[in-house]
Protein backbone atom coordinates (compact mmCIF):
# COMPACT_ATOMS: atom_id res chain seq x y z
CA UNK A 1 0.00 0.00 0.00
CA UNK A 2 1.47 3.32 -1.10
CA UNK A 3 1.16 6.15 1.40
CA UNK A 4 1.92 9.81 0.82
CA UNK A 5 2.04 12.37 3.61
CA UNK A 6 2.50 16.07 2.86
CA UNK A 7 3.86 18.73 5.19
CA UNK A 8 5.34 22.20 5.04
CA UNK A 9 2.32 24.32 4.22
CA UNK A 10 1.57 27.53 6.04
CA UNK A 11 0.84 31.23 5.74
CA UNK A 12 3.30 33.67 4.18
CA UNK A 13 3.24 37.14 2.70
CA UNK A 14 3.64 37.91 -0.98
CA UNK A 15 7.21 37.26 -2.06
CA UNK A 16 7.82 34.70 0.66
CA UNK A 17 8.94 31.09 0.33
CA UNK A 18 7.79 27.68 1.49
CA UNK A 19 9.07 24.16 0.94
CA UNK A 20 6.51 21.39 0.78
CA UNK A 21 7.51 17.82 1.52
CA UNK A 22 5.82 14.55 0.61
CA UNK A 23 7.01 11.54 2.55
CA UNK A 24 6.44 8.35 0.55
CA UNK A 25 6.25 4.82 1.93
CA UNK A 26 5.24 1.39 0.77
CA UNK A 27 6.95 1.31 -2.62
CA UNK A 28 10.08 1.99 -4.57
CA UNK A 29 8.91 5.44 -5.43
CA UNK A 30 11.71 6.07 -7.85
CA UNK A 31 9.83 3.84 -10.31
CA UNK A 32 6.89 6.18 -10.00
CA UNK A 33 6.02 9.49 -11.58
CA UNK A 34 5.13 12.02 -8.90
CA UNK A 35 3.50 15.40 -8.95
CA UNK A 36 2.18 18.30 -6.97
CA UNK A 37 -1.37 19.48 -7.58
CA UNK A 38 -3.33 22.29 -6.00
CA UNK A 39 -6.97 23.05 -5.57
CA UNK A 40 -9.05 26.01 -4.46
CA UNK A 41 -12.58 25.26 -3.24
CA UNK A 42 -15.01 25.44 -6.15
CA UNK A 43 -12.30 25.03 -8.76
CA UNK A 44 -10.84 21.95 -10.38
CA UNK A 45 -7.58 20.41 -9.20
CA UNK A 46 -4.66 21.64 -11.31
CA UNK A 47 -1.16 20.32 -11.80
CA UNK A 48 1.65 22.47 -10.47
CA UNK A 49 4.65 20.33 -11.41
CA UNK A 50 5.62 16.76 -11.99
CA UNK A 51 8.76 14.66 -12.04
CA UNK A 52 8.72 11.54 -14.17
CA UNK A 53 10.19 8.19 -13.15
CA UNK A 54 13.23 9.09 -15.28
CA UNK A 55 13.63 12.48 -13.60
CA UNK A 56 12.15 14.75 -16.24
CA UNK A 57 10.41 17.76 -14.70
CA UNK A 58 7.66 19.99 -16.03
CA UNK A 59 5.84 22.99 -14.55
CA UNK A 60 2.67 24.87 -15.24
CA UNK A 61 3.47 28.19 -16.85
CA UNK A 62 2.40 30.33 -13.90
CA UNK A 63 5.00 28.79 -11.57
CA UNK A 64 7.96 28.43 -13.94
CA UNK A 65 11.04 30.11 -12.54
CA UNK A 66 9.51 30.27 -9.06
CA UNK A 67 8.84 26.65 -8.07
CA UNK A 68 11.19 23.67 -8.14
CA UNK A 69 10.17 20.02 -7.82
CA UNK A 70 12.71 17.47 -6.68
CA UNK A 71 12.98 14.13 -4.95
CA UNK A 72 15.43 12.73 -2.43
CA UNK A 73 15.97 8.99 -2.83
CA UNK A 74 17.70 8.59 0.53
CA UNK A 75 14.74 10.16 2.35
CA UNK A 76 11.96 8.80 0.09
CA UNK A 77 10.71 12.35 -0.09
CA UNK A 78 9.32 14.58 -2.81
CA UNK A 79 9.76 18.33 -2.45
CA UNK A 80 8.29 21.48 -3.89
CA UNK A 81 10.36 24.59 -3.26
CA UNK A 82 8.13 27.61 -3.76
CA UNK A 83 9.71 31.06 -4.02
CA UNK A 84 8.29 34.50 -4.83
CA UNK A 85 4.87 33.36 -3.73
CA UNK A 86 1.80 35.24 -4.90
CA UNK A 87 -1.74 35.41 -3.50
CA UNK A 88 -2.93 33.38 -6.50
CA UNK A 89 -0.76 30.49 -5.25
CA UNK A 90 -3.11 30.12 -2.28
CA UNK A 91 -4.61 26.61 -2.36
CA UNK A 92 -4.55 23.16 -0.84
CA UNK A 93 -1.51 21.38 -2.25
CA UNK A 94 -1.54 17.63 -2.85
CA UNK A 95 1.19 15.13 -3.59
CA UNK A 96 0.34 12.37 -6.08
CA UNK A 97 2.03 9.30 -7.52
CA UNK A 98 1.52 6.73 -10.26
CA UNK A 99 3.64 3.71 -11.14
CA UNK A 100 5.57 4.27 -14.36
CA UNK A 101 3.66 7.25 -15.60
CA UNK A 102 4.04 7.61 -19.33
CA UNK A 103 2.34 10.60 -20.91
CA UNK A 104 -0.34 12.95 -19.64
CA UNK A 105 1.30 13.66 -16.32
CA UNK A 106 -0.45 17.02 -15.95
CA UNK A 107 -3.81 15.25 -15.79
CA UNK A 108 -5.00 14.51 -12.25
CA UNK A 109 -6.89 11.42 -13.41
CA UNK A 110 -3.56 9.84 -14.28
CA UNK A 111 -2.57 9.49 -10.63
CA UNK A 112 -3.52 6.60 -8.37
CA UNK A 113 -2.10 7.61 -4.99
CA UNK A 114 -2.76 10.89 -3.19
CA UNK A 115 -1.78 12.55 0.04
CA UNK A 116 -4.18 14.34 2.35
CA UNK A 117 -3.06 17.82 1.34
CA UNK A 118 -1.34 20.76 3.00
CA UNK A 119 -2.70 24.31 2.94
CA UNK A 120 -0.69 27.19 1.50
CA UNK A 121 -1.98 30.72 2.09
CA UNK A 122 -0.26 33.77 0.62
CA UNK A 123 -1.42 37.16 1.80
CA UNK A 124 -0.91 40.46 0.00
Amino acid sequence: QVQLVESGGGSVQTGGSLRLSCQASGHDYFNYAMAWFRQVPGYKREAVAYISSSGVTEYRNSVKGRFTISKDKARDTLYLQMNSLKPEDTAMYYCAAVRGGGSGLFEWRKYVYWGQGTQVTVSS
